[in-house]
């Protein structure tokens, strides 16, 4: 599928989103066909139709080791996490309106602090290290008495950070802060295990696991007394007004499926295959930099600069040559600034302006990332 298209580029963008996989679309045709009632519906059409919106939702707890009352289906990652911050600011007893965070969430998230702070919260950003890590100690010596919630992203999008998302959980478990996840480029790549820690919410998008757009979950700690956002809304347990997709949810399960079922090996395989990339261009490393630790990042994201050639440039040359790769987060392009997440982590406005992201997949080969390189030494030799 990486060269596969009418455009016969090589895809090397899948944090951006993913080809839907083989079984993700016969699951959507056959759900469509089969289950097509509305789950709300008290004939047998529709009792159908809920039955297998419960055996998925059954089936995607067990992928968090949740309770299957504590997922709700969204319409993907960024109404899931905005359903999550505004429930838990409701259903919070804790007065106060202090939150903690970091500038490397997604615009999603960062777009909906500014509204929130115009309301009257206090928003602190935390400082993180230069490979995109917050440190505990920063957190503790912040959190106050009117801390209410923290929202820290999981995997970062654009250089694949990991966060110690348990040891905050349990940092804030002990001062009755609640947490937010954003779980959307985690899910599928790292195990997360509900039970272990206590996650207020988290969130996860389909089309990032080989499954449709338009489709994503919200899981909600069960133990909170969640107060609903939308007054009188019936579908999901209130949590989420409309129609619930079914056919789309089937599908979105069945890829998370496959995918959770070869986690271990492909991400082995990915960073073997970002290996071979960073071997590539051995020759070049003085031009060339990887962005973000090796150890604390996951290996399908690679975030990368060329030392004197913007971003936004690199990325239309690899277009010309056939390589489709972006200049970071999809839902934060077109935004002629630079990086938030490179100025985050040290990088100044000029050196920010030069990151690209290239993001692999399953059906990422050795020989894409061996093409790929050569492409990147051709528009160096090209240009210095």
């Amino acid at each position: 599928m990486s060269k596969k298209g009418d455009f016969n580029l090589i895809y090397l963008d899948y944090a951006a989103t993913t080809p839907m996989s083989e079984e993700a679309i016969e699951t959507f045709v056959t759900a469509s066909k089969n289950y097509f009632g509305n789950e709300r519906s008290l004939h047998d059409i529709g009792s159908k139709a809920s039955l297998l919106l419960e055996a998925c939702r059954k089936q995607l707890a067990g992928f968090i080791n949740a309770s299957p009352a504590s997922i709700y289906f969204t319409s993907g990652g960024t109404e899931s996490n905005l359903i999550a911050i505004q429930t838990l600011l409701k259903s919070t007893k804790k007065v106060g309106k202090h939150i903690l965070t970091t500038t490397l969430e997604h615009s999603s998230i960062s777009n909906y602090l500014k509204v929130l702070e115009e309301q009257g919260y206090e928003v602190s950003y935390l400082p993180v290290t230069n490979s995109g890590i917050i440190s505990l100690e920063v957190i503790e010596n912040v959190i106050r008495e009117d801390t209410v919630l923290g929202i820290f992203q999981h995997v970062n999008s654009e250089i694949g950070a990991i966060q110690p998302i348990n040891e905050i959980a349990n940092l804030f478990n002990s001062s009755n802060i609640l947490l937010h996840c954003d779980c959307v480029q985690s899910f599928g790549k790292i195990t997360i295990d509900v039970s272990k820690y206590e996650i207020s919410s988290l969130s996860i998008s389909g089309h990032k696991l080989y499954g449709p757009k338009g489709i994503g979950a919200l899981y909600l700690n069960p133990k909170l007394t969640c107060q609903p956002i939308y007054p009188g809304t019936s579908h999901e347990s209130g949590i989420r007004p409309g129609t619930v997709n079914v056919p789309a949810i089937a599908s979105f399960v069945t890829a998370a499926g496959h995918i959770i079922k070869n986690q271990d090996e492909e991400q082995k395989r990915c960073l073997y295959l970002k290996n071979v990339l960073k071997s590539q261009l051995q020759d070049v490393q003085h031009l060339v930099k990887f962005e973000g630790s090796v150890g604390e990042c996951i290996p399908n994201i690679i975030g990368m600069r060329i030392i004197g050639l913007e971003g936004q440039f690199v990325m239309l040359e690899c277009n010309r040559h056939q390589f489709a790769i972006s200049t970071g987060s999809a839902c934060a392009i077109g935004m002629q600034k630079p990086s938030e997440t490179m100025l985050a982590i040290g990088r100044d406005p000029h050196e920010a302006k030069q990151f690209f992201r290239v993001s692999i997949g399953k059906h990422t080969t050795e020989e894409d990332l061996i093409k790929f390189s050569s492409v990147l030494k051709l528009i160096i030799n090209q240009n210095f």
